[in-house]
């Protein structure tokens, strides 16, 4: 009983972490003035957002170095990662120190790299401690991660509403503060051990109350964040949001008091929540099975899948296409897989876009006349992109009701994206703005939280490690491509202005055509990654099918 505790405290404490630690959503609340502070174009701040971004590419160090070192050494490198490259930053946008622009470009790549790490630090600890239910763990604290902009801004405005530059001084501190926080419970983690059927139900009714917890926290941050405007509303909505954020420490509790409940009471009014586990061990018999009759046959091709497909169309989805889920693949087969590119297409025209446009949204809602708004449309972005994170969890909540293909999920959660931007492009009004990030956030939310299971079923889980840092290659190219058609058609409007204006405000574009042609172009292309999911539902829908006929007959044997 002790171990289940712990392990509850290991998830809760991660929670913390990806809560505090998501700090590149936050970019846009202090673009603006870092922009203004160093005297820099638009394309030369989308290159500060592209290096942060890049620290994803250097994501496996932290992997190499949980080989040599402690978790919990790991952690603390991260958190030193951030106090020094947003630290620095901090005293360069307040003015105290100066410094040229190529030592602020490696100070953003320096941040980067401290949020990847913590993720890595996050993912491990689901991963350890969570072997059964490790994907709805991974959804859960990953969701989190999509609320640190609410947070804070909540904390920004209980010291100072009037103060953008609090945010990189924040970005540099809280999750410093959040790793202390978390250190005992990782220092005290329990030992590995075999789970029984009960106590997989009972995990799974955990993770049901948690879930219940995470969305009522969601709608906290998202509703009532607008009404933090004066530093003493803005305080007491901040100790709401700590106490819900504190309020799963009660878990041990509820574990104790459940078991109590079940062996001294009785009652046919019993829930029944095993058909809530993610993964049953009938599952897992069954898909090793599969395998390895797979690879006895020595044939990549089952006969179920030789199907008569006339026309051109019909060839191209058949041709090399997956005959099953989970089978590994190294990096060299991974990239001939017509599969991977087209997941992969999917994911750099769908999920990477949406997160450019959020580090674009404080000049798109300057340009609009809105930037009063700035740190409210960044809370919308952070608070719906978390929802998105959360709904990924659904096709395992719902596997025994209603079963969908993963890949089928993820067209579905990009058809948002494309809507969005022509919404954008359509109309500069308050409430255009306000619908479109919301949508872009939830649909990319999605992505980023079902990203890590799809490469697991795809193309192996032993493999997912190395399989999703090569997926994720994406992120920084999109964030280069797109945030620099961005920032060149930001400039040439700026350039339009600049015999009307002084050289500073030339800085600034004003008007609907900063970003339209922009928004139109982005819509386009997240059209392309729609489309691109699409054809993966179609070509991996025949091996869900599969999977699931064979997985029905064993859980009933």
């Amino acid at each position: 009983m002790v171990g289940q505790s712990r392990k509850w405290m290991i998830l809760v404490a991660t929670t913390w972490i990806q809560a505090f630690t998501g700090t590149n959503f936050d970019f846009s609340s202090y673009s603006s003035t870092l922009k203004s502070v160093l005297g820099i174009s638009q394309v030369q701040l989308n290159y500060l957002s592209v290096a942060s971004d890049m620290g994803k590419v250097f994501g496996w160090c932290s992997g190499v170095s949980l080989m040599y070192f402690p978790l919990w050494v790991v952690m603390f490198m991260a958190a030193f990662f951030g106090l020094f490259g947003y630290g620095v930053q901090w005293l360069v946008i307040k003015q105290i120190i100066t410094l040229p622009y190529f030592p602020v470009f490696l100070l953003c790549l320096v941040a980067g790299c401290s949020i990847c790490w913590f993720n890595t630090v996050c993912f491990v600890l689901c991963i350890r401690n969570f072997p059964t239910n490790r994907a709805l763990a991974l959804s859960l604290t990953i969701s989190f991660n999509g609320v640190t902009a609410a947070l804070y801004t909540l904390i920004a405005n209980a010291i100072n509403h009037d103060d953008d530059t609090l945010y990189l001084f924040l970005n540099a501190l809280v999750p410093l503060l959040a790793s202390i926080l978390a250190l005992v419970p990782i220092l005290r983690q329990p030992p590995l051990q075999l789970l029984s059927t009960d106590v997989v139900s009972q995990d799974s009714f955990i993770f049901i109350v948690l879930n219940v917890l995470a969305v009522i926290t969601g709608l906290y941050l998202l509703l009532l964040n607008s009404l933090s405007s004066e530093a003493l509303r803005a305080r007491i909505l901040l100790v709401g949001a700590l106490m819900l954020l504190l309020l799963p420490l009660c878990l041990p509790g509820i574990v104790c008091g459940r078991n109590w409940a079940r062996r001294t009471i009785h009652s046919r009014f019993c829930l029944d929540v095993s058909n809530f586990r993610l993964v049953d061990p009938d599952d897992l018999e069954l898909h090793k099975e599969l395998i390895g009759n797979n690879q006895n046959n020595g044939s990549s091709v089952n006969p179920f899948y030789e199907t008569n497909k006339e026309g051109f169309f019909g060839k191209v989805m058949e041709k090399g296409r997956l005959t099953m889920l989970g089978e590994e693949h190294s990096a060299r087969l991974l990239v001939r897989r017509w599969d991977f590119w087209l997941y992969y297409v999917a994911y750099f025209c769908g999920g990477t876009i949406g997160l450019v446009y959020s580090n674009n949204i404080g000049q798109i809602a300057q340009s609009l006349g809105y930037y009063s708004q700035i740190s409210t449309v960044v809370t919308l972005y952070s608070s719906f992109s978390f929802f998105g994170r959360l709904l990924s969890a659904a096709p395992d909540f719902l596997r025994d009701k209603v079963y969908y293909a993963r890949t089928g999920w993820l067209a579905v959660a990009l058809v948002p994206t494309p809507i969005a931007f022509f919404l954008l492009a359509a109309s500069g009004s308050e409430a255009a703005l306000h619908a479109g990030t919301a949508m872009i956030g939830l649909s990319s939310g999605f992505v980023f939280s079902a990203a890590v299971s799809i490469t697991s079923e795809l193309f192996g889980p032993n493999s997912a490690s190395v399989n999703h840092n090569i997926l994720i290659t994406n992120i920084p190219i999109g964030s280069l491509l797109y945030g620099l058609l961005a920032a060149l058609v930001y400039d040439s409007n700026v350039k339009s202005s600049m015999q009307e204006n002084s050289l500073e405000e030339a800085m600034v574009c004003m008007g609907r055509d900063c970003y339209l042609q922009t928004f139109i172009c982005w819509g386009c292309i997240s059209m392309l990654g729609l489309i691109s999911s699409f054809l993966l539902f179609l070509r991996t829908r025949p091996a869900y099918d599969d999977y699931e006929r064979n997985r029905s007959p064993a859980q009933f044997s």
